[in-house]
């Protein structure tokens, strides 16, 4: 059998002020397209489908237009869960009706235990949960150390997965986490999400071992993919300028009675993210900005090398280039390596270790473990919260 593995597609996200609707469907019309030439079976979705739990009516409006064309009109199945960014309780409305169709949205842990049979493939799909959802699904008191951490969570419902596993088929995985392993291990994996909460950190790649492929989401390069059969589609389109130097695509996943094995598919954006660098000077030369596509081709980021005092710089180069999503200036070395070194120190500890650390500089006491616990608690509530 064939699928074709996406993910993150984020729809109503924006880059700065501008709108990516339109880069996001251009995507969604090549993701069909090469489903079609490559006459997949179904489609994976890992995660993250809207950019926020509460997403604009536009977003609503666009999403429910792809899933109709690629599963009612294209006749594609498709498994997908929710991520991070998705309230779970809105996309999984509908749950009943859309599976009739084999549009399966799972959104919660009880879910995962409830594979589809697909031809010779059980497909599971692990929902993006934190380990309070987790204490809860397993009725472990809160007072408890049971279950704090999201490796400790993975060990216990992926034996529960694998209880599932019927021998003469092949198993899938769709999933939506931050996954480490040797072959991504000298790569930038830094999160989708810098937030900790609960001890949503990265997970240790051989935690899914069983599995035949696990298609994965919440990263956006490809490059991060941790080993060959459990990787990262990364999001369709570029979000931000990290993501400019890569190639966006998708993975076609073939599984047959002797593995699996995958390829990867180009997309080809619309309108390209292009990182430019300069002074104001050089960046208004026409030596230089005849070199690109300008003028609502392309989008541009742009950095100055040094201040720039001019009257309505951005009015200047937006007649230049056109679509500029943000302006950057370059900062001092001696503050740019102060800002990062703290900015790696924070994004190291979760929202609990900095509250602990308040508290600690307050009151000279540490926090009980009762008090860690409705911190936790009161977090992941927040984090979570839809209205």
């Amino acid at each position: 059998m064939k699928f074709l593995h996406t993910a993150d597609w984020h729809i109503g996200k924006e880059l700065g002020a501008y709108s990516l609707l339109e880069q996001q469907q251009t995507a969604f019309e090549q993701m069909l397209t090469i489903a079609q030439d490559e006459q997949v079976d179904a489609v994976l979705l890992a995660g993250d489908l809207y950019d926020r739990s509460i997403p604009p009516v536009a977003a609503v409006e666009a999403l429910e237009q792809m899933l109709r064309r690629m599963n009612l009109e294209a006749n594609l199945p498709i498994f997908a869960v929710s991520g991070n960014h998705d309230g779970p309780t809105r996309l999984g409305a509908g749950k009943e009706w859309r599976e009739e169709n084999q549009l399966y949205m799972k959104t919660t842990l009880a879910e995962a235990f409830e594979p589809v049979v697909f031809g010779d493939v059980q497909v599971f799909m692990l929902p993006f949960i934190d380990p309070l959802e987790a204490r809860v699904y397993y009725q472990i008191d809160n007072e408890s150390n049971e279950l704090r951490t999201i490796n400790d969570v993975m060990a216990r419902v992926i034996p529960d997965m694998e209880a599932q596993f019927l021998p003469d088929k092949r198993h899938i995985l769709v999933t939506h986490y931050y996954v480490s392993g040797t072959q991504n291990a000298d790569y930038d994996l830094t999160s989708e999400t810098t937030s900790k909460v609960g001890g949503l950190k990265s997970i240790d790649v051989n935690q899914f071992n069983g599995f035949d492929y696990v298609a994965l989401g919440h990263l956006h390069l490809r490059e991060a993919s941790p080993s060959t059969t459990v990787q990262y589609a990364g999001s369709p389109i570029k979000f931000n300028t990290k993501e400019a130097q890569s190639q966006k695509g998708v993975y076609i996943v073939d599984v047959t009675e002797t593995g699996v094995t995958s390829k990867w598919v180009p997309l080809v954006p619309k309108k390209d993210l292009i990182l430019l660098e300069g002074t104001f000077e050089e960046l208004t030369d026409p030596t230089f900005y005849q070199n690109y596509e300008r003028m609502g081709a392309n989008l541009f980021s742009i950095k100055l090398t040094k201040p720039a005092h001019v009257a309505d710089l951005r009015r200047q180069l937006s007649d230049i280039y056109g679509e500029i999503v943000e302006i950057q200036y370059q900062q001092n070395a001696n503050t740019l390596a102060f800002d990062e070194q703290n900015l790696i120190a924070q994004e190291e500890k979760s929202d609990q270790d900095l509250i602990g650390e308040f508290y600690e500089q307050v009151t000279q006491t540490s926090l009980s473990a009762g008090q860690a616990a409705i911190i936790d608690e009161t977090l992941t509530r927040l984090q979570g919260k839809e209205d």
